[in-house]
């Protein structure tokens, strides 16, 4: 059974090692460097006041994923940008479902009017999962840098509230 509940900031710890599994492996997320507990910890205390964390745990408390809204400079203010990871081994188990009608009904009730999904265009498993919840891609950024020099195509997905 999945739980879903607002993260806080003594989710830190397992939200970073879950995070950090992710990057380690690579190819999906534009993150390169492992964060601490401490920068998801400032991430979250810092996060604009239209933000919202949420995140997926079984019944003994382990974390399975987590997913969460903010503003973005780059966007609409009646918009927001989502960002989604979920344990490696983890995916197609519904957690991700489960995780985005919490994200969705606390963007609606903060007063957006769509969410923002940028995804590496290389990354099938993030595009897929964004489709299947009735995202529609409408940019395509060419070439973009990551941290650590690597150049990928990112895909702009909106989804309508």
């Amino acid at each position: 059974m999945i739980h879903i509940r607002r993260a806080g900031a003594l989710d830190c710890g397992p939200l970073a090692d879950l995070l950090n599994a992710i990057i380690a492996r690579g190819g999906t997320t534009a993150m390169t460097r492992p964060v601490s507990r401490d920068d998801l910890a400032v991430w979250m205390s810092t996060a604009p006041d239209r933000s919202a964390w949420h995140l997926a745990e079984d019944a003994g408390g382990t974390t399975l994923g987590f997913q969460w809204i903010a503003p973005h400079e780059a966007l609409p203010s009646q918009a927001c940008d989502i960002v989604t990871f979920v344990a490696i081994g983890r995916t197609q188990l519904g957690i991700g479902s489960t995780l985005f009608a919490a994200t969705r009904a606390a963007a609606q009730d903060l007063g957006y009017a769509w969410i923002n999904a940028t995804i590496r265009a290389d990354n099938s498993g993030g595009l897929a999962y964004y489709q299947s919840r009735g995202f529609e891609p409408y940019a395509r950024q060419s070439a973009t840098r990551l941290e650590d020099g690597t150049l990928t195509d990112r895909i702009s997905m909106r989804f309508d509230l």
